[in-house]
Protein backbone atom coordinates (compact mmCIF):
# COMPACT_ATOMS: atom_id res chain seq x y z
CA UNK A 1 0.00 0.00 0.00
CA UNK A 2 0.98 3.47 -0.61
CA UNK A 3 2.01 5.49 2.21
CA UNK A 4 0.20 8.73 2.94
CA UNK A 5 2.76 11.85 2.81
CA UNK A 6 2.09 15.23 4.58
CA UNK A 7 1.15 18.17 2.23
CA UNK A 8 2.69 21.06 2.84
CA UNK A 9 0.88 24.60 3.18
CA UNK A 10 2.37 27.33 1.62
CA UNK A 11 1.78 30.08 3.62
CA UNK A 12 1.24 33.54 1.88
CA UNK A 13 2.90 36.30 3.51
CA UNK A 14 -0.47 38.19 3.10
CA UNK A 15 -1.71 35.68 5.68
CA UNK A 16 0.15 37.39 8.45
CA UNK A 17 -1.26 40.52 9.74
CA UNK A 18 1.05 41.53 12.31
CA UNK A 19 4.76 41.72 13.56
CA UNK A 20 6.69 38.38 14.37
CA UNK A 21 4.71 35.62 12.21
CA UNK A 22 0.96 37.00 13.95
CA UNK A 23 -0.97 35.15 11.41
CA UNK A 24 -5.14 36.27 10.38
CA UNK A 25 -7.24 35.30 13.18
CA UNK A 26 -8.81 32.72 10.08
CA UNK A 27 -6.42 31.31 9.05
CA UNK A 28 -6.99 28.22 10.69
CA UNK A 29 -10.35 27.72 8.59
CA UNK A 30 -8.85 28.95 5.63
CA UNK A 31 -6.31 26.52 5.55
CA UNK A 32 -7.62 23.06 4.80
CA UNK A 33 -4.09 21.71 4.35
CA UNK A 34 -3.13 22.73 7.91
CA UNK A 35 -1.21 19.45 8.57
CA UNK A 36 1.99 18.32 10.46
CA UNK A 37 3.99 20.04 8.02
CA UNK A 38 3.61 22.93 9.71
CA UNK A 39 1.77 22.84 12.93
CA UNK A 40 3.85 22.32 15.55
CA UNK A 41 3.28 18.77 17.04
CA UNK A 42 0.61 18.33 14.13
CA UNK A 43 -0.03 14.31 13.39
CA UNK A 44 2.46 12.11 12.10
CA UNK A 45 2.30 9.75 8.85
CA UNK A 46 1.72 5.81 8.66
CA UNK A 47 1.60 2.64 6.35
CA UNK A 48 -1.41 1.89 5.22
CA UNK A 49 0.17 -1.76 4.98
CA UNK A 50 -0.47 -2.26 8.24
CA UNK A 51 -4.11 -2.76 9.62
CA UNK A 52 -5.53 -0.09 11.69
CA UNK A 53 -6.47 -3.39 14.24
CA UNK A 54 -3.54 -4.70 14.09
CA UNK A 55 -1.44 -5.44 17.24
CA UNK A 56 -4.30 -4.25 19.39
CA UNK A 57 -3.67 -2.74 22.87
CA UNK A 58 -5.14 -4.73 26.13
CA UNK A 59 -8.09 -2.07 27.06
CA UNK A 60 -9.62 -3.12 23.25
CA UNK A 61 -9.43 -6.71 24.39
CA UNK A 62 -11.46 -6.47 27.86
CA UNK A 63 -13.83 -5.07 29.48
CA UNK A 64 -12.89 -1.69 31.37
CA UNK A 65 -14.12 -0.85 34.76
CA UNK A 66 -17.30 0.54 35.86
CA UNK A 67 -18.42 3.75 35.86
CA UNK A 68 -17.24 5.16 39.29
CA UNK A 69 -19.49 6.94 41.65
CA UNK A 70 -18.59 10.32 40.86
CA UNK A 71 -16.38 11.16 37.81
CA UNK A 72 -12.77 11.01 38.08
CA UNK A 73 -10.17 12.28 35.57
CA UNK A 74 -8.06 9.46 33.69
CA UNK A 75 -5.22 7.87 35.81
CA UNK A 76 -2.90 9.06 33.26
CA UNK A 77 -4.19 13.06 33.87
CA UNK A 78 -3.57 12.82 37.78
CA UNK A 79 -1.35 15.02 39.34
CA UNK A 80 -1.77 16.80 36.21
CA UNK A 81 -4.60 18.93 36.04
CA UNK A 82 -5.24 20.05 39.64
CA UNK A 83 -5.57 22.88 41.72
CA UNK A 84 -2.24 24.23 43.37
CA UNK A 85 -3.30 25.16 47.03
CA UNK A 86 -1.18 27.18 49.36
CA UNK A 87 -1.58 26.59 52.83
CA UNK A 88 -2.17 28.93 56.01
CA UNK A 89 0.69 30.53 57.07
CA UNK A 90 -0.24 30.74 60.77
CA UNK A 91 -3.17 28.11 61.23
CA UNK A 92 -6.34 27.66 60.33
CA UNK A 93 -7.12 31.32 61.07
CA UNK A 94 -4.78 32.66 58.24
CA UNK A 95 -5.56 33.32 54.79
CA UNK A 96 -5.02 30.77 52.28
CA UNK A 97 -5.55 30.43 48.58
CA UNK A 98 -6.45 27.35 45.83
CA UNK A 99 -5.32 28.83 42.39
CA UNK A 100 -7.16 27.52 39.04
CA UNK A 101 -4.74 25.97 36.25
CA UNK A 102 -5.53 27.92 33.94
CA UNK A 103 -2.94 27.16 31.39
CA UNK A 104 -4.18 23.49 31.32
CA UNK A 105 -8.17 24.04 30.86
CA UNK A 106 -9.53 25.29 28.04
CA UNK A 107 -13.50 27.14 26.89
CA UNK A 108 -14.58 29.01 29.87
CA UNK A 109 -16.03 27.50 32.47
CA UNK A 110 -14.26 26.22 35.38
CA UNK A 111 -14.59 22.95 36.77
CA UNK A 112 -16.20 23.35 40.49
CA UNK A 113 -13.23 21.08 41.76
CA UNK A 114 -10.44 23.57 39.97
CA UNK A 115 -12.19 27.09 40.53
CA UNK A 116 -9.87 28.80 42.63
CA UNK A 117 -11.26 29.50 46.43
CA UNK A 118 -9.83 32.09 49.07
CA UNK A 119 -10.16 31.74 52.66
CA UNK A 120 -9.54 33.63 55.85
CA UNK A 121 -10.54 31.63 58.62
CA UNK A 122 -10.92 28.22 57.00
CA UNK A 123 -14.24 26.13 55.50
CA UNK A 124 -17.21 25.31 58.06
CA UNK A 125 -18.35 22.25 57.88
CA UNK A 126 -21.97 24.00 57.64
CA UNK A 127 -25.11 21.73 57.96
CA UNK A 128 -27.78 22.69 55.77
CA UNK A 129 -30.49 21.78 58.35
CA UNK A 130 -28.90 24.69 60.80
CA UNK A 131 -28.14 27.60 59.11
CA UNK A 132 -30.14 29.91 57.90
CA UNK A 133 -30.15 33.79 56.28
CA UNK A 134 -31.49 36.69 57.18
CA UNK A 135 -32.56 40.26 56.06
CA UNK A 136 -33.23 42.45 58.40
CA UNK A 137 -32.74 46.05 59.69
CA UNK A 138 -33.96 49.11 57.29
CA UNK A 139 -37.12 46.42 55.77
CA UNK A 140 -40.78 45.87 56.75
CA UNK A 141 -40.66 42.58 57.65
CA UNK A 142 -37.82 40.68 58.71
CA UNK A 143 -37.57 37.84 56.99
CA UNK A 144 -35.49 34.50 57.37
CA UNK A 145 -34.82 31.55 54.72
CA UNK A 146 -33.07 27.79 55.06
CA UNK A 147 -31.63 26.31 51.93
CA UNK A 148 -35.14 24.44 51.18
CA UNK A 149 -37.19 27.71 51.91
CA UNK A 150 -35.43 29.20 48.54
CA UNK A 151 -35.88 25.94 46.44
CA UNK A 152 -39.29 27.05 46.72
CA UNK A 153 -38.27 30.41 44.52
CA UNK A 154 -38.23 31.03 41.32
CA UNK A 155 -34.38 30.63 40.44
CA UNK A 156 -32.06 32.23 37.50
CA UNK A 157 -28.90 30.14 36.01
CA UNK A 158 -26.34 32.97 34.59
CA UNK A 159 -22.30 32.32 33.70
CA UNK A 160 -20.27 35.00 35.65
CA UNK A 161 -16.75 35.02 36.36
CA UNK A 162 -15.07 35.33 39.83
CA UNK A 163 -11.49 37.38 40.50
CA UNK A 164 -9.91 38.30 43.69
CA UNK A 165 -9.07 41.51 43.49
CA UNK A 166 -5.47 40.06 44.96
CA UNK A 167 -5.16 38.58 41.56
CA UNK A 168 -1.65 39.02 40.03
CA UNK A 169 -0.94 41.77 43.10
CA UNK A 170 2.78 40.68 43.44
CA UNK A 171 3.50 42.55 40.09
CA UNK A 172 2.47 45.93 41.56
CA UNK A 173 5.74 46.55 43.49
CA UNK A 174 8.04 43.15 42.61
CA UNK A 175 10.91 44.60 40.50
CA UNK A 176 11.53 41.87 38.69
CA UNK A 177 9.02 40.07 36.78
CA UNK A 178 8.04 36.93 39.40
CA UNK A 179 8.94 33.53 37.56
CA UNK A 180 6.07 31.13 39.38
CA UNK A 181 3.94 29.62 36.83
CA UNK A 182 1.14 31.63 35.80
CA UNK A 183 -1.37 30.22 38.20
CA UNK A 184 0.48 31.41 41.03
CA UNK A 185 0.04 35.22 39.00
CA UNK A 186 -3.19 35.25 37.57
CA UNK A 187 -4.60 31.59 38.97
CA UNK A 188 -7.23 33.56 41.17
CA UNK A 189 -9.93 34.14 38.76
CA UNK A 190 -12.55 31.47 37.19
CA UNK A 191 -15.76 31.36 35.49
CA UNK A 192 -18.77 29.37 36.54
CA UNK A 193 -22.36 28.82 35.49
CA UNK A 194 -24.44 30.05 39.05
CA UNK A 195 -27.79 29.23 39.74
CA UNK A 196 -29.48 31.07 42.72
CA UNK A 197 -32.37 33.73 43.42
CA UNK A 198 -32.46 37.18 42.70
CA UNK A 199 -31.47 39.05 45.74
CA UNK A 200 -34.19 41.58 44.57
CA UNK A 201 -36.95 38.78 44.67
CA UNK A 202 -36.03 38.03 48.77
CA UNK A 203 -35.60 41.74 49.06
CA UNK A 204 -38.69 42.62 47.63
CA UNK A 205 -40.35 40.47 49.95
CA UNK A 206 -39.01 42.16 52.53
CA UNK A 207 -39.90 45.36 51.80
CA UNK A 208 -36.57 47.52 51.30
CA UNK A 209 -36.99 50.99 53.15
CA UNK A 210 -36.43 54.31 50.74
CA UNK A 211 -33.46 55.33 52.50
CA UNK A 212 -32.07 51.94 52.28
CA UNK A 213 -28.52 52.65 50.72
CA UNK A 214 -26.64 49.52 51.77
CA UNK A 215 -26.78 46.16 52.37
CA UNK A 216 -24.01 44.23 54.80
CA UNK A 217 -23.52 40.70 53.91
CA UNK A 218 -22.11 38.48 56.64
CA UNK A 219 -20.93 35.34 56.32
CA UNK A 220 -21.10 32.39 58.68
CA UNK A 221 -17.39 31.23 58.86
CA UNK A 222 -15.84 31.68 62.33
CA UNK A 223 -14.18 35.01 61.20
CA UNK A 224 -17.88 36.55 60.40
CA UNK A 225 -16.29 37.85 57.28
CA UNK A 226 -18.99 40.68 56.27
CA UNK A 227 -18.71 43.36 53.64
CA UNK A 228 -20.53 46.27 52.56
CA UNK A 229 -22.91 45.61 49.39
CA UNK A 230 -24.15 49.39 47.58
CA UNK A 231 -28.36 48.86 47.37
CA UNK A 232 -28.54 49.70 43.64
CA UNK A 233 -26.11 46.24 42.96
CA UNK A 234 -27.93 44.31 44.98
CA UNK A 235 -31.26 44.97 43.44
CA UNK A 236 -29.68 44.79 39.92
CA UNK A 237 -27.84 41.54 39.17
CA UNK A 238 -26.81 40.06 42.34
CA UNK A 239 -28.06 36.44 43.57
CA UNK A 240 -28.21 34.04 46.59
CA UNK A 241 -26.30 31.23 45.19
CA UNK A 242 -27.25 27.47 45.69
CA UNK A 243 -25.82 25.81 42.61
CA UNK A 244 -22.47 25.84 40.59
CA UNK A 245 -22.03 24.05 37.36
CA UNK A 246 -25.42 22.30 37.63
CA UNK A 247 -24.74 20.61 41.59
CA UNK A 248 -24.72 22.08 45.01
CA UNK A 249 -22.12 24.56 46.16
CA UNK A 250 -19.09 22.72 47.57
CA UNK A 251 -17.89 23.99 51.23
CA UNK A 252 -15.12 25.75 49.58
CA UNK A 253 -17.52 27.99 47.49
CA UNK A 254 -19.78 28.68 50.30
CA UNK A 255 -22.45 25.86 50.80
CA UNK A 256 -25.18 25.88 51.36
CA UNK A 257 -25.49 29.22 50.20
CA UNK A 258 -23.69 33.05 48.50
CA UNK A 259 -24.55 36.01 47.24
CA UNK A 260 -22.87 36.64 44.17
CA UNK A 261 -22.15 40.12 42.96
CA UNK A 262 -21.65 40.01 39.17
CA UNK A 263 -18.11 41.77 38.13
CA UNK A 264 -17.20 42.72 41.61
CA UNK A 265 -14.19 41.70 43.56
CA UNK A 266 -14.72 38.57 44.97
CA UNK A 267 -14.53 38.97 48.50
CA UNK A 268 -18.04 40.94 48.75
CA UNK A 269 -19.78 37.65 47.02
CA UNK A 270 -19.95 36.48 50.74
CA UNK A 271 -19.68 32.77 51.28
CA UNK A 272 -21.78 30.63 53.37
CA UNK A 273 -23.62 34.46 54.09
CA UNK A 274 -26.08 34.16 57.00
CA UNK A 275 -27.23 37.84 57.75
CA UNK A 276 -27.90 40.64 55.25
CA UNK A 277 -28.15 43.90 57.16
CA UNK A 278 -30.32 46.52 54.98
CA UNK A 279 -28.72 50.03 56.29
CA UNK A 280 -27.69 53.63 55.31
CA UNK A 281 -24.21 53.77 55.16
CA UNK A 282 -21.24 51.02 54.94
CA UNK A 283 -20.12 49.25 57.89
CA UNK A 284 -16.99 49.77 57.53
CA UNK A 285 -15.35 46.03 58.58
CA UNK A 286 -11.90 44.95 58.74
CA UNK A 287 -12.38 43.94 54.99
CA UNK A 288 -13.05 47.54 54.25
CA UNK A 289 -10.29 49.08 55.86
CA UNK A 290 -7.49 47.24 56.78
CA UNK A 291 -8.00 44.80 53.81
CA UNK A 292 -9.19 45.46 50.37
CA UNK A 293 -8.47 48.87 50.13
CA UNK A 294 -7.05 50.71 47.45
CA UNK A 295 -3.75 52.95 48.25
CA UNK A 296 -3.09 56.02 46.35
CA UNK A 297 0.31 58.31 45.69
CA UNK A 298 -0.50 60.24 48.31
CA UNK A 299 -1.02 57.72 51.00
CA UNK A 300 -4.54 57.80 51.07
CA UNK A 301 -7.00 55.23 50.30
CA UNK A 302 -9.24 54.75 47.90
CA UNK A 303 -12.59 52.10 49.50
CA UNK A 304 -15.66 50.32 47.33
CA UNK A 305 -13.52 50.22 44.21
CA UNK A 306 -15.70 47.67 43.81
CA UNK A 307 -15.49 46.54 39.94
CA UNK A 308 -12.86 44.25 38.50
CA UNK A 309 -11.12 46.09 36.02
CA UNK A 310 -10.77 45.22 32.03
CA UNK A 311 -7.99 42.27 31.65
CA UNK A 312 -6.70 39.76 30.17
CA UNK A 313 -3.87 37.04 29.71
CA UNK A 314 -2.27 34.30 27.27
CA UNK A 315 -2.46 31.29 28.90
CA UNK A 316 -1.11 29.38 25.74
CA UNK A 317 1.89 29.34 25.67
CA UNK A 318 2.73 30.18 28.37
CA UNK A 319 5.57 30.19 31.04
CA UNK A 320 4.39 26.57 32.03
CA UNK A 321 4.17 25.79 28.48
CA UNK A 322 7.35 25.80 26.32
CA UNK A 323 7.50 26.02 22.71
CA UNK A 324 9.30 22.16 21.35
CA UNK A 325 9.61 22.96 17.61
CA UNK A 326 9.50 25.78 15.08
CA UNK A 327 5.90 25.70 13.49
CA UNK A 328 2.76 27.46 14.12
CA UNK A 329 0.64 27.65 17.07
CA UNK A 330 -2.30 28.68 18.56
CA UNK A 331 -2.00 31.20 21.13
CA UNK A 332 -4.97 31.35 23.32
CA UNK A 333 -5.96 33.08 26.55
CA UNK A 334 -9.02 34.68 28.21
CA UNK A 335 -10.63 38.34 29.19
CA UNK A 336 -13.14 39.40 30.66
CA UNK A 337 -14.37 42.90 32.56
CA UNK A 338 -16.45 43.36 35.66
CA UNK A 339 -18.07 46.31 33.79
CA UNK A 340 -19.67 44.07 31.05
CA UNK A 341 -18.68 42.18 27.58
CA UNK A 342 -15.18 41.88 25.83
CA UNK A 343 -15.80 43.19 22.35
CA UNK A 344 -12.17 42.98 21.05
CA UNK A 345 -8.89 41.06 22.08
CA UNK A 346 -5.50 42.49 20.56
CA UNK A 347 -2.55 40.19 20.29
CA UNK A 348 1.05 41.61 19.99
CA UNK A 349 3.93 38.64 19.13
CA UNK A 350 6.75 41.73 19.14
CA UNK A 351 6.06 43.45 22.62
CA UNK A 352 3.38 45.79 21.44
CA UNK A 353 4.80 47.18 18.50
CA UNK A 354 2.61 46.15 16.08
CA UNK A 355 -1.10 44.31 17.30
CA UNK A 356 -3.96 41.57 15.49
CA UNK A 357 -7.07 41.07 16.52
CA UNK A 358 -7.80 38.07 18.03
CA UNK A 359 -10.79 35.78 17.25
CA UNK A 360 -13.31 35.21 20.20
CA UNK A 361 -14.78 32.05 20.77
CA UNK A 362 -18.93 32.65 21.47
CA UNK A 363 -21.41 33.06 22.99
CA UNK A 364 -19.67 35.74 24.13
CA UNK A 365 -21.18 37.07 27.86
CA UNK A 366 -21.66 40.20 30.04
CA UNK A 367 -19.20 39.90 33.09
CA UNK A 368 -17.87 36.27 32.16
CA UNK A 369 -14.82 34.79 30.52
CA UNK A 370 -14.03 35.46 26.79
CA UNK A 371 -11.65 32.55 24.96
CA UNK A 372 -9.61 34.30 22.54
CA UNK A 373 -7.51 32.45 19.82
CA UNK A 374 -4.62 33.49 17.21
CA UNK A 375 -2.98 31.62 15.02
CA UNK A 376 0.75 32.29 15.28
CA UNK A 377 4.28 31.36 12.82
CA UNK A 378 6.99 31.09 15.06
CA UNK A 379 10.06 30.61 13.02
CA UNK A 380 12.16 29.89 16.43
CA UNK A 381 13.03 33.61 16.80
CA UNK A 382 13.13 35.47 20.28
CA UNK A 383 9.58 37.10 20.69
CA UNK A 384 7.34 39.18 23.38
CA UNK A 385 3.93 38.35 23.47
CA UNK A 386 1.14 40.00 25.03
CA UNK A 387 -2.87 40.57 24.86
CA UNK A 388 -4.94 43.89 25.13
CA UNK A 389 -8.62 43.54 25.84
CA UNK A 390 -11.01 46.01 25.08
CA UNK A 391 -14.87 45.77 26.80
CA UNK A 392 -18.13 47.23 25.60
CA UNK A 393 -17.87 50.64 27.72
CA UNK A 394 -14.48 51.78 25.77
CA UNK A 395 -12.19 50.30 28.61
CA UNK A 396 -8.84 49.69 27.25
CA UNK A 397 -6.39 47.53 29.00
CA UNK A 398 -3.35 49.43 30.07
CA UNK A 399 0.24 48.89 29.75
CA UNK A 400 2.56 48.10 33.22
CA UNK A 401 4.14 51.60 32.66
CA UNK A 402 0.94 53.32 32.35
CA UNK A 403 -1.28 51.56 35.09
CA UNK A 404 2.41 52.36 38.15
CA UNK A 405 1.92 55.91 36.66
CA UNK A 406 -2.06 56.13 37.37
CA UNK A 407 -1.89 54.27 40.75
CA UNK A 408 2.08 53.93 41.90
CA UNK A 409 4.29 51.20 42.77
CA UNK A 410 2.83 51.14 46.66
CA UNK A 411 -0.90 49.55 45.25
CA UNK A 412 -2.48 45.94 46.28
CA UNK A 413 -5.08 44.99 44.78
CA UNK A 414 -6.49 45.51 41.24
CA UNK A 415 -3.71 45.31 39.22
CA UNK A 416 -5.06 44.53 35.55
CA UNK A 417 -1.88 45.77 33.32
CA UNK A 418 -0.87 43.77 30.11
CA UNK A 419 1.30 41.07 31.00
CA UNK A 420 4.09 39.53 28.74
CA UNK A 421 5.76 36.39 28.11
CA UNK A 422 9.38 36.25 26.75
CA UNK A 423 9.71 33.67 23.97
CA UNK A 424 13.92 32.85 23.25
CA UNK A 425 15.42 30.50 20.48
CA UNK A 426 15.00 27.44 22.43
CA UNK A 427 11.16 28.14 23.13
CA UNK A 428 11.70 28.69 27.22
CA UNK A 429 9.21 31.16 28.10
CA UNK A 430 9.62 33.77 31.03
CA UNK A 431 7.53 36.75 32.48
CA UNK A 432 9.08 40.23 31.44
CA UNK A 433 8.18 43.71 32.03
CA UNK A 434 7.21 45.01 28.42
Amino acid sequence: MKQITKKTLVVDATDQVAGNGLMNRRFFLNSALATGAIVAGGPTAFSQEKSVGEGQEDWTLMPGDDTPEYGDVSQFEKGRVKKFVSPPSKGRTASSAGRTPLHLLHGTITPSGLHFEVTHHGVPDIDPDKHEMVIHGMVKRPLKWNVDALENYATVTRQYFLECSGNTRVNWSTPKPDQNFMYMTHGLVSGSEWTGVPLSTLLDEAGVSPDAKWIIAEGGDSGSLSRSIPIDKAMKDSMVAIYQNGERLRPSQGYPMRILNPGFEGNTSVKWVRSLYVTDRPVMSRFETSKYTDKLHDGKSLQFSLKMDVKSVITRPSSAVALEKKGMYEITGLAWSGHGKIIKVEVSADGGKTWAEAALEGPVRSIMLTRFRIPWMWKGRPAVLQSRATDEFGRVQPSRKALLSARGKQAFYHYHAIHSWSVNARGKIRHVYA
